[in-house]
């Protein structure tokens, strides 16, 4: 079952699951983020087996002027224990169809350089194709 996970409380019983991923997030760190991006129109999806979290994905519809109307994926993780089980391609799927149902052409996302895993993952069972190369600045303060 896949459900959709809009409340704290939800979240929260997530939070394991993405900290896997997010390992540098702390429980309120996680929480007030996620108040911020759900508010953005970020959505959480939960693989559920047996009554417990096995998957997790973040999504966001877009529109920008390379993709068009997207569904771009910030977040996509399986429990440690669970891999290789096929709920990632079963919540990306999920994703897929919700993109197509939702007017979107195209589902992007991104993955850090050290997921070789997981870019095979992506391109050779699931069909994704690496177009761009992503590059990033960090500003530790602010000063105007």
């Amino acid at each position: 079952m896949i459900k959709e996970l809009a409340e704290e409380e939800q979240w929260l019983e997530a939070y394991p699951v993405m900290h896997e991923l997010r390992t540098n997030l702390e429980r309120e760190t996680y929480v007030s983020l996620l108040r911020e991006m759900h508010a953005e129109g970020y959505k959480m999806l939960a693989l559920y087996d047996g009554g417990r979290i096995v998957a997790l994905a973040g999504i966001v519809t877009l529109t920008n002027l390379y993709f068009g109307k997207h569904v771009f994926v910030y977040d996509l993780v399986t429990k440690a224990s669970e891999r290789s089980k096929g709920y990632g391609e079963t919540l990306l799927e999920y994703v897929h169809r919700y993109a197509k149902n939702n007017g979107c052409q195209t589902v992007a996302l991104e993955s850090g350089l050290a997921r070789v895993d997981a870019h095979r993952f992506y391109e050779t069972k699931m069909g994704y194709r690496n177009p761009a190369f992503l590059l990033s600045k960090r500003f530790d303060s602010v000063t105007l």
